[in-house]
């Protein structure tokens, strides 16, 4: 069985490990459960490498990805509106330097 250790890209730290299923919830928080079917959540990340080889997972966290992921999801049931791409807009332009 492959147990991953989950790495948090923004400063290199292990934050899980032990970790058999990785997904998404509905309200697309990243789900984690380990070997005893325990699960902790990140509320705004993204998977970014997945390693089998060595274990790892890599994940990003970022505020502004639970809006991307929502924008994404009404973009793939073909939902989207000009209302949520101004609120994704609106939330992007907290970042814009």
């Amino acid at each position: 069985m492959c147990e991953f250790k989950i790495i948090k890209q923004n400063d290199g730290s292990q934050i899980l490990e032990d970790i058999l299923v990785i997904s998404y919830t509905e309200n697309n928080e990243l789900l984690f459960k380990d070997v005893l079917g325990m699960g902790e959540s990140l509320d705004s990340a993204l998977i970014l490498d997945v390693n089998t080889l060595n274990q790892k997972c890599t994940i990003i966290e970022h505020p502004i990805i639970k809006h991307f992921l929502n924008l994404l999801h009404k973009v793939n049931e073909k939902e989207l509106d000009n209302q949520d791409i101004d609120l994704f807009n609106k939330e992007l332009q907290k970042y814009v330097l």
